[in-house]
């Protein structure tokens, strides 16, 4: 599986408005219903802060992937956002998270949802990758900088 065919451009924010987890990831899910990625934005926003009330998903190093399984998302859906200011996220490590990648899929999809947690926690221990990510500065440039990590790979 490769992120570069669930995300799109349009779904990554630089920067992120919100200074909160939950509105951070409100943010996002209202960038995924702003381009139709999603039925019912109310049902994923409920289905993801229900996941991220069992356990948090800062897994440190400024990261973040917040996710949830509902009706309201009819395929795996993908949103990223980089925060202006680091969020506090509970995180693992006790940091505060500058980037977040939210997954969303329908509850019968687990396995690619699965796959996409596994990459991009993979991806994300690469250190040159994760700090290209950290300076990008437009949504373009952090869709380039994953497409050419994922086509070295």
């Amino acid at each position: 599986m490769r992120l570069t065919e669930i995300l799109k451009p349009q779904n990554i924010k630089v920067p992120l408005v919100a200074t909160s987890k939950a509105d951070a990831i409100k943010e996002l899910i209202d960038l995924l219903a702003a381009s139709g990625e999603v039925t019912d934005p109310k049902r994923v926003l409920e289905a993801v802060l229900d996941r991220e009330a069992t356990r948090t998903t800062g897994i440190g190093n400024g990261l973040a992937i917040p996710h949830g399984k509902c009706a309201g998302a009819t395929n795996l859906v993908m949103a990223i956002g980089k925060a202006a200011e680091p969020i506090d996220f509970q995180s693992i490590d006790g940091k505060p998270v500058s980037l977040i990648w939210l997954l969303s899929s329908p509850p019968e999809k687990t396995g690619p949802h699965i796959h996409a947690l596994a990459r991009i926690s993979r991806l994300m221990t690469m250190d040159k990758f994760r700090q290209a990510l950290f300076a990008a500065t437009t949504p373009q440039e952090m869709f380039d900088i994953i497409e050419k990590q994922e086509n070295s790979l």
